[in-house]
């Protein structure tokens, strides 16, 4: 437990092979969102969940003070789940689930958030996905630029379980927070420095 000024007191980062499945179990939003959570509160990142916006068309009344949305539709295609700022950097990625065990369909990741991705990406920002293998309980970082490469040289509507495991990085899942994805972050931004380092 660590103490801060503020009075709040925060777990550091936990790793435990023996965390029940049943606690493993819990979609990747939410423990997204209790890792970025964790990260604002140590001030390491700000990153949130983009909301979607929609437009109401009816609300019910069942009580003066009980309003309730009965009926509404998105307003627009989405871009990407979550945004925000780490090391300086714009940061923007997009985290998707499957139950199968052999591939990742790249139904799931629809053009326009693709598309999404490469212009932030252009733009200077740092780009990723996340994917969690729900049967497997393992989530992997893949920078956009290895997706871009997979795309370009693979005529596949799949991304192989294999190349996601050899090209992404393995995020272990931890209590806090559950998914550490900024310390995968960490390692290919300093093996990227380092390639410059060497190019020089």
């Amino acid at each position: 437990m660590i103490g801060y000024p503020n009075k709040k007191k925060i777990q550091p980062p936990v790793s435990d092979p023996a965390i029940s499945k049943a606690r493993r179990g819990m979609s990747l939003e939410d423990d997204l969102n209790k890792t970025n959570s964790y990260y604002l509160d140590v001030d390491r990142a700000v990153i949130f969940k983009k909301p979607t916006p929609i437009q109401v068309v009816e609300v019910s009344y069942p009580a003066r003070n009980k309003a309730k949305i009965t009926e509404a539709y998105y307003r627009q295609a989405s871009t990407t789940d979550y945004n925000g700022v780490y090391r300086g950097l714009p940061i923007d990625f997009e985290a998707k689930e499957t139950v199968n065990k052999t591939s990742f369909s790249l139904a799931k990741l629809h053009k326009h958030q693709l598309v999404h991705l490469v212009n932030v990406y252009r733009h200077g920002a740092i780009a990723f996905l996340l994917i969690r293998f729900s049967s497997l309980d393992e989530t992997y970082l893949i920078m956009i630029e290895s997706l871009i490469r997979f795309l370009k040289n693979h005529d596949r509507q799949s991304i192989p379980y294999d190349w996601i495991k050899n090209e992404g990085i393995f995020i272990p899942y931890s209590l806090t927070p559950p998914v550490d994805y900024l310390t995968a972050l960490d390692k290919i931004l300093t093996e990227g420095v380092k390639r410059n380092e060497e190019k020089k």
